[in-house]
């Protein structure tokens, strides 16, 4: 053996040795994990903006349009057409209408049918000295639809006179 040889190997077994009782682990590790974290983070919430436009994976806010909108206090027929976010009726959900600023005596409840369409009979009343008040109407979704109601509903305005 040559001595290039020999000291090829005598280098050779010091940088192992070296490399091998060295305790600082691999010195940019960390900051490159941490850099393909936030990478990789970001480009998962571009690829699930791009998904939640498509209306198979998405759920439809929906609506709700009384019939008539503006009512006097007493006993009054009120028809409510229940909407999806695209205008189309939405068949078995419950339409719930109770008092807001408005009062009413007891909540009232009906289910939509095939057009959409729920009629409820409702005796709305104002407090002393109110000239006007509101209605809420709520909507529960049929079971298993892909459909919310999160956002406020159009209110039934009670006005007296």
């Amino acid at each position: 053996m040559s001595v290039r040889q020999r000291l090829r190997q005598v280098k050779h077994r010091r940088g192992t040795r070296a490399f091998r009782s060295d305790e600082r682990a691999i010195e940019g590790l960390p900051i490159r994990l941490v850099i393909a974290l936030v990478v990789g983070v970001a480009s998962l919430g571009v690829m699930m903006n791009m998904l939640s436009g498509l209306h198979g994976l998405t759920v439809s806010e929906l609506d709700a349009k009384p019939s008539p909108e503006v009512v006097h206090p007493g006993y009054h027929s009120v028809d409510i057409s229940v909407i999806d976010s695209d205008g189309n009726p939405v068949a078995g959900a419950t339409v719930v209408v109770k008092g807001d600023s408005a009062t009413l005596k007891h909540i009232q409840t009906a289910t939509t049918d095939d057009d959409g369409k729920a009629t409820l009979s409702i005796r709305p009343g104002l407090g002393p000295n109110q000239d006007d008040g509101t209605l809420e109407i709520d909507i529960k979704p049929p079971a298993g639809s892909k459909f919310e109601d999160k956002q406020g509903n159009t209110k039934i305005l009670v006005v007296s006179g």
